[in-house]
């Protein structure tokens, strides 16, 4: 399933009939959980770990299993509708694959910005110019500083 596949109309994500048509269209099964999951998932833009998923997964559906809720994140990597990042020594967290985008992640207070594309796409570039790399941007986030924390520094 490509970026084009996934364009979920005005908002740039898919919404949730479209992805489930495609895993049926994949030969995948359709469960409630996975119906849940999806709801959950792609109605907020918030990056949430597995944990977090199964708890608001479970205020709906009780008796699903955070086992459970792993199996169905892996099969939705696989399947090319969610892309995970990790956040520091944080959990993954999980996202849609349309719209995935990279992260800066300040070391001292936690606070995550999202990278612009422009940025992402000149150091995918560079990465390729100089060392023939190809860069996964949405998949980690990049440590450092934030403006507030490393404007305290320099006042310390």
């Amino acid at each position: 399933m490509g970026d084009e596949a996934l364009s979920g109309g005005d908002t740039g994500s898919p919404g949730v009939e479209e992805v489930l048509g495609l895993i049926r269209a994949g030969g995948g099964r359709v469960t409630s959980t996975r119906r849940v999951l999806l709801e959950v998932l792609l109605g907020s833009r918030e990056h949430r770990s597995a944990e977090q998923l199964a708890e608001l997964v479970q205020a709906r559906l009780p008796e699903v299993h955070l086992s459970t809720i792993y199996r169905n994140l892996e099969e939705l990597q696989r399947m090319g509708v969610l892309v995970h990042t990790h956040f520091g020594h944080g959990p993954a967290t999980y996202q849609p694959a349309v719209g995935a985008h990279a992260h800066f992640v300040c070391e001292v207070c936690s606070a995550t910005v999202e990278v612009p594309p422009d940025l992402v796409a000149r150091l995918a570039e560079g990465a390729m110019e100089h060392a023939g790399f190809v860069v996964d941007p949405g998949h980690f986030a990049i440590g450092g500083r934030c403006a507030r924390c490393a404007g305290d520094r320099h006042r310390a």
